[in-house]
């Protein structure tokens, strides 16, 4: 089975943005010219998609991971600094607010 992975792998499948149908019908071709028996199929198919889906999501961890690398790099505060920042803008604003009020005597 896994030389008739291979040989799916080299039609062109392209396992990480192939649909579920573009698989059973590139085995179900397989099945027609003789190259694959019936009976493994859909095993074929299942396994076929899994490979897909490991394959996605390693190109998904590694754009995370490269995107991740750009923004150090860049320096770009994260998500919880930027909350941390507008926090204390709020407060120092209310302060300054306070601040330039007039004082009432007491």
């Amino acid at each position: 089975m896994s030389d008739l992975f291979k040989r799916a792998v080299s039609l062109g499948l392209g396992l990480t943005i192939v649909s579920k149908e573009k698989v059973e019908k590139t085995v179900e071709d397989l099945v027609k010219r003789g190259e694959l028996a019936p009976s493994e199929s859909r095993a074929l198919v299942n396994k076929l998609m899994d490979r897909g889906e490991e394959e996605q999501n390693q190109v998904k961890t590694w754009i995370r991971g490269q995107v991740q690398k750009v923004l150090t790099e860049l320096e770009v505060p994260s998500k919880e600094t930027t909350e941390q920042l507008n926090e204390r803008i709020t407060v120092l604003e209310k302060r300054v607010a306070e601040l330039e009020s007039p004082q009432q005597p007491e």
